[in-house]
This record gives structure tokens, C-alpha cells and sequence, in this order.
């Protein structure tokens, strides 16, 4: 590697006029060649002892600023090296050392196997390098075999099925016996499941890693008791969620028993945490390892450097994607301008790259159970669409993730089963906004009789609004801009938005409201939005029936007798109804709860968020996620019968851990939910 760093140098020397190893008049090419050598180990050194300090302080930087710091640092340490060397006459200008230290580290990289992750002969040789290394210095691992749980988070199973034809994921496609593995036999098996009403990765995750995801009904909502508003990727939420969780079901989670948890939303209990958000509020606390993976991964400088090249050039494919968007005038479309670039580049890059190793560290260390969540998918199909070239690269590099973690196992000290699976699914469609001109939350205060944005007035929607307020009110002709306006004493409503799926609260009521409160406030409020062409159907808590499902037309049909007659919720195939009646019983759940219409024969719902690819409440593939299990592995189910609700996924992993005879939670004592 120090050969290999000194010819770089030599050839960089030569290219670039601001970088030089000796003075102009100096001809020696053996002092050349001994300066270049020289400088190439100070480089090296400096990098080996200097480097992980450095990465110790970025752990207090935004990860969003990462990609640059690596290369100003790794050029600064390239500066001092120069200066150590005994000659005296190297020399490079800033900018210039940047380039100089970024290529020696990327040429290191590639030299060594790291990126050449495409030929299969040198990467496994980096592999039995580190598995070495490793058995050196770790006991010899149980025989009982681990589990490596990868969530694809926002991957739909149909999503997955296409992907598998369309050749962009050959793992998954040899793992089922498909694709250009055909007629080999299969692996894995591929099973179906259905989400709570709540279809996003708080809800889902919760569930999974912990056997409750109990009063979750949405990924943001109001609650009363507390006055505030919980949101599933806040870290202070993610924590009470945890908590609450533990609380209810009286167990620390899946991955209690020698677990890791890495790049998750909870730590499922484990002991071995990275990129968990639900300890992020403890960064300062000396036991948190919530940052821990990017100290791993960041202290080799090779690794630093490669994944900020991989950063900016994703930042540069999604401007350069977002434009021609533009330019083709691409519908439905959402802005992809501001930061949203290096939020992109974050998730589908620094995210993926250290994850996927401190997964691969977690193996090679022997761990029993390892849940990671890959975000990238699900973070480019809610700006770009759930389909299309945008999102087949990011398909393709999580399948070749899932092939890196499949030759890791090869070489771990024991074996290894592989499970992925997926939170959600991501449903299609422009967005409320775009096609009615106005947001749920204009429609809620039309509706209420308050002010509304001037646009949102000229709207048909609006209009219709606001004629149903006046005929509620008697008030059969609009005089010169005239406008109901309840008491100023009355607070306004509170609305928010998870996806498809709408939350309307009345913060000045302590309690849930019911239809026949809501009615007597503002009569035409329920009316307006249940007859609204973008609305599928509304939920609300009703004195006579405990609770109703609003429809157009009209429709109110009891709880209790949805089976007989699913009134709006047939559209949104089998399960609605129950999904529906378990939100209900939930003490969070809003005063009004609004899921958006939804087109069974393109697969299409309207976000209230401003998101083409959608997940969050009913309606098409982001109900629909997907189980890739090891045949080795009982089924999840048996035939006929469905996989329901996060909280049974979590029964069936744990069952898998117990299958293998290692040290994990046993499922013959599952903890029982406690009384809320």
C-alpha cells in the first residue's frame, strides 16, 4: 500500500503545476523518488494516528457537513506530511493538497478491495483479511447460527417482485430462484403482509422491534393530556414511543440478547447501537453509542474520502434528475430544491455506507441478532415517484448492499441467516394540494368558517366550502366578502398530515370530540370534507355508536357493522375494517381522523404532504410490505392464512431467534400486552 501511495504521488507530482516534491532545480530522480516515498509514510502515519481523533470531533459536526470537512482535514494532514519530510522543498497549495489526498486515499481504497466490490476474487480477499483478524482477536464463535434482519425501508412487496423481473436486484432475484438464476432452487421464500392503518416506519418499526406499536395512530399527531405534538423521527418522541412500548409489553424488545441495532428509529433493546434515534438525545451520556458507527466507519481515512466522492455525486444525479424533471414537465412533480439534495445524498450514501459496515463488523464479531433499516429507497420514491429510473439505481445498490452482507457471512466465525423485509410499501399519486389547490388544512378551516389563504378562497374546492358553511348557517347568499367567524375565544384547529392520511384536533377540547360535539361547533365541517372528491372516508368518535365511518353522500355506517356493509372502506380491500376499529380504540387517536381517496385501478391516493410516492394510511402498495425469509426458517404463516400488523411480525421474528437454540428471548414466555 506504501508503494502503491508513493507512485501516486510521483504521478500527481507531475500533473499538477502546484504540487511539487523538490525544488525546480533539483533533477535527482532518486531524491525525487525518495522525497515522494518518504512523504507517501509521513501521509500514512498521519492518517493511521492523526485520523480517528479527527473523526472523534466530527461526531459533534451535522452529518450533512461531513462530505466537506473529510476533504479539507484529509488535504491538511497531506499539508503537515509534506512539511516533515526532510528534503524541505515539498510543497502543495491548499486546493491543491485536497485533490493530492483525495485521490492517494481513493487510489489506497480501490488498491486494497474496497471498492472493488464488483470482482468478487478481491473483495473476498479483503474479507478473509478482516475475518482474520477478527478470529485473532475474538474467541471462537457459537455454532448456533445468527440473524441478520435488513429493512428496505418504503420497499413494497409488488415493488420488490418488479424489480426482481426488470433485473435490477439479482441477489434477491438468485435468492428465489429467479431471474438469471433461474432454475437454480430457491433460498428464500417471499411472503406478503399487511400494515396497521398507521403505514409508516414509526408504526411498523415500533411493532416489529418491539411487539407494540399501541396509540401510534399516525406518524405525527396531537396529543391532548400532553399538549403537544409527537412526531416518529423526533428523537424525544422516538424515546417516549420506546418507552411506552417497553412499559406496555413488559420486555426490552427483539435484539435484548446480544443485538445490534443500527440505523433504526428504536434499539429493539439491543446493546450494540448506531444511528438509533431514540437514544439520540443521550449523545453526551459516555455509554451511547448512537454516533458510534460513523467513528467506525469515518476512522479509515480510505472510507472518509470515498464516501464524500459518493456524496457529492449523488448531490450532482439529483440536481442533475430534479432539472430535467423540470424541463420535461414531469407530472405529478414536488420541489426537490433547498437542502433536499443532501438529505438525498446523506440517506442513500453516508447512511447506506455505514450501516452496511457496522452490519458487516456485527457479523464478523458474531452477534446473534443484527436489525438495520437502509432508508434510501423510501427517501428518493417520496420526491421522485415510487417507480422509474430515479429510483431503479437506488434499487440496484440495496441489492448489491444485500450481496456485500451475503459474502460477509461467508466469512464470519459463525453462520449466518439472512432475513429482509420492509415497513411499508409507497402508494403513487400527485399530491391534494396540486390537484385541488388547496391543503387539508384550508379545506379544515373552510369548512370551520375561518379565514383561508386568498388562493385557497378561489378554488372550487373552497367555494364549495364555503357554500356548505353558509347553508349550515341559513345563510343562503355571500354579501360582499362576508364570512362566518366563530368566537376568537375558541381555539383553532390543529392539522397534520402522515402521508394519505389526515389528523384534525381540537386543542381547547380536552377530550376527544365526538360527531354530534363536532356538528354543533361547526355544522358543516364533517359534511364538507366527507363530500370532498379527494376524500375517501373520515373517522369519528360518535355518542350513539361509539364510533362511525363518514362517507360521500351521506354515508355513516357504525363500526361494529362494517363487515356487513363496508360502505367507502370497500374500496381499500380486506382488512380496512379492522385496521380502522384498532385505531379508534387507541387514546391518541384524533377527533377527526381523514384518509384520502383512493384509485384502485391505477393504485393512486393523494398526499396531504407535498410527496409523490406516499405512505402513511390506506389505499394500494404502501399497505403491502414484504417478508424475504431464509427456507431453512419455519413459514411465517401457514397457507391460507395472512400476516397482520407489525406487533404478529414480531412474534414470527421471534420465533426465528428462538428456532436457532442460541441465547435469544425465548417466544414460550412472549410477554403479553399489559392493560393500557
Amino acid at each position: 500500500m506504501w508503494a502503491v501511495s508513493t507512485v501516486t504521488m510521483l504521478v500527481l507530482a507531475g500533473i499538477l503545476p502546484d504540487f511539487q516534491l523538490q525544488s525546480a532545480d533539483d533533477e535527482s530522480t532518486t531524491r525525487l523518488a525518495m522525497t515522494a516515498a518518504l512523504g507517501a509514510g509521513a501521509f500514512g502515519l498521519l492518517s493511521a494516528l492523526v485520523w480517528p481523533l479527527l473523526v472523534r470531533l466530527l461526531l459533534l459536526v451535522p452529518a450533512l457537513v461531513l462530505g466537506l470537512l473529510v476533504f479539507f482535514l484529509n488535504g491538511s494532514l497531506l499539508i503537515v506530511a509534506l512539511r516533515l519530510v526532510p528534503s524541505g522543498d515539498s510543497e502543495a497549495a491548499p486546493e491543491t493538497a485536497v485533490i493530492v489526498a483525495a485521490v492517494m486515499s481513493a487510489v489506497a481504497s480501490a488498491t486494497g478491495g474496497a471498492l472493488a466490490v464488483r470482482d468478487d476474487d478481491a473483495y473476498r480477499r479483503r474479507l478473509y483479511r478482516l475475518a482474520d483478524r477478527r478470529r485473532r482477536a475474538l474467541p471462537p464463535g457459537p455454532s448456533s447460527p445468527g440473524t441478520v434482519f435488513m429493512q428496505l425501508d418504503g420497499v413494497g412487496h409488488d415493488l420488490l417482485l418488479t424489480a426482481v423481473g426488470k433485473g435490477l436486484m439479482p441477489t434477491v432475484a438468485r435468492w428465489l430462484g429467479e431471474g438469471a438464476g433461474a432454475g437454480q432452487r430457491p433460498t428464500h421464500r417471499l411472503t406478503a403482509w399487511r400494515t396497521d392503518w398507521s403505514s409508516q416506519t414509526g408504526a411498523s418499526q415500533l411493532g416489529i422491534l418491539h411487539g407494540s406499536n399501541h396509540d401510534v395512530p399516525a406518524f405525527r399527531w396531537y396529543e391532548k393530556a400532553a399538549r403537544e405534538v409527537m412526531v416518529c423521527n423526533r428523537p424525544t418522541s422516538a424515546a417516549e414511543l420506546q418507552r411506552r412500548a417497553i412499559d406496555r409489553t413488559g420486555d426490552g424488545g427483539l435484539l435484548t440478547a446480544d443485538g445490534a441495532s443500527r440505523g433504526n428509529l428504536f434499539s429493539g433493546g439491543a446493546d450494540e447501537q448506531a444511528l438509533v434515534l431514540s437514544i439520540a438525545t443521550k449523545r453526551r451520556d459516555r455509554r451511547n453509542r448512537s454516533r458510534a458507527g460513523y467513528f467506525a466507519y469515518f476512522s479509515d481515512p480510505a472510507n472518509a474520502v470515498r464516501t464524500a466522492l459518493s456524496f457529492i455525486a449523488e448531490v450532482g444525479r439529483e440536481i442533475g434528475q430534479s432539472s430535467r424533471a423540470r424541463v420535461r414537465k414531469a407530472r405529478p412533480r414536488v420541489s426537490r430544491g433547498g437542502l433536499y439534495p443532501f438529505v438525498r445524498a446523506f440517506a442513500t450514501v453516508v447512511e447506506r455506507d455505514v450501516v452496511v459496515a457496522a452490519v458487516m463488523g456485527d457479523m464478523f464479531a458474531g452477534r446473534t441478532a443484527v436489525y438495520a433499516d437502509l432508508v434510501a429507497y423510501d427517501e428518493v420514491a417520496h420526491h421522485s415517484g415510487p417507480f422509474g429510473r430515479d429510483v431503479e439505481k437506488v434499487l440496484e445498490r440495496l441489492d448489491r448492499a444485500l450481496a456485500l452482507i451475503e459474502k460477509a457471512a461467508e466469512h464470519a466465525p459463525r453462520p449466518y441467516r439472512l432475513v429482509v423485509l420492509s415497513d411499508h410499501g409507497q402508494s403513487p399519486g400527485e399530491t391534494f394540494r396540486a390537484r385541488y389547490g388547496l391543503g387539508l388544512g384550508d379545506l379544515v378551516r373552510a369548512g370551520c368558517g375561518l379565514p383561508v389563504p386568498r388562493r385557497a378562497r378561489r378554488t372550487h374546492s373552497g367555494a364549495e366550502a364555503r357554500a356548505a358553511v353558509r347553508a349550515a348557517l341559513r345563510r343562503p347568499v355571500e354579501e360582499g366578502g362576508e364570512q362566518h367567524r366563530p368566537s376568537r375565544r375558541r381555539s383553532e384547529p390543529i392539522v397534520l398530515a402522515s402521508g394519505n392520511l389526515g389528523l384534525v384536533s381540537f386543542p381547547d377540547v380536552p377530550h376527544r370530540m365526538t360527531k354530534e360535539e363536532i356538528d354543533a361547533r361547526h355544522p358543516a365541517l364533517l359534511t364538507t370534507l366527507a363530500n370532498h372528491p379527494g376524500i375517501g372516508f373520515l373517522l369519528v368518535r360518535s355518542e350513539r355508536h361509539g364510533g362511525v365511518v363518514l362517507g360521500a353522500y351521506g354515508a355513516e355506517i357504525p363500526l361494529d357493522r362494517l363487515d356487513g356493509d363496508p360502505g367507502p372502506l370497500e374500496v381499500f380491500g380486506p382488512g380496512a375494517a379492522d385496521a380502522v376499529r384498532r385505531t379508534h380504540s387507541f387514546p391518541s387517536t384524533a377527533d377527526i381522523m381523514v384518509n384520502s381517496a383512493y384509485d384502485p385501478a391505477d393504485g393512486e391516493v393523494l398526499a396531504f404532504e407535498e410527496q409523490i410516492g406516499s405512505h402513511g394510511g390506506l389505499g394500494g402498495a404502501q399497505g403491502r410490505p414484504f417478508l424475504l425469509s431464509p427456507l431453512a426458517l419455519s413459514a411465517p404463516v401457514d397457507d391460507g392464512q395472512d400476516l397482520v400488523g407489525a406487533e404478529q411480525v414480531h412474534r414470527v421474528l421471534r420465533r426465528w431467534l428462538h428456532e436457532a437454540n442460541g441465547p435469544q428471548v425465548p417466544v414460550e414466555a412472549e410477554p403479553q400486552e399489559r392493560a393500557a
